[in-house]
């Protein structure tokens, strides 16, 4: 019940705004695991001739499958890192109360508290200056 109540106390556009940032570091982090695993590909395919030429058969083939299973490794966890962040994003604006929500909400509070106490501080120091 508190849950239906603090979601119904947010202004549609302070959720509009949530879903937003939510889509965008998910889809930043789905882009990059994606981009370095087309690196990853990339980078395999140009290098194995040369290791193919320049070294004996079994250190390219090493080095290629470490090579590979680095990308795959690292793709995945960006994509994990993603979905993760999606999901906590998703819990968060749905009210459901993420782990660490408050202390985001938190860090909120102070640092809007901090603004308006450096706005009253330039206004206070402007209006000195004037007089």
């Amino acid at each position: 019940m508190a849950d239906n109540h603090f979601q119904n106390t947010q202004p549609m556009t302070h959720q509009m705004v949530k879903a937003a940032t939510a889509a965008t570091a998910g889809g930043s982090l789905l882009i990059l695991s994606g981009l370095i695993l087309a690196g990853t590909v990339i980078a395999l395919t140009i290098a194995t001739p040369l290791f193919v030429i320049f070294s004996p058969v079994l250190v390219p083939a090493l080095i290629a499958t470490a090579l590979l299973a680095t990308g795959f490794i690292a793709s995945g966890g960006f994509g994990v890192a993603a979905v993760t962040v999606l999901s906590w994003i998703y819990r968060y604006v749905t009210g459901r109360h993420p782990p660490a929500a408050d202390q985001l909400d938190s860090a909120g509070m102070k640092l809007a508290s901090k603004a308006r106490e450096m706005k009253d501080r330039a206004a206070q120091l402007t209006g000195a200056a004037a007089s």
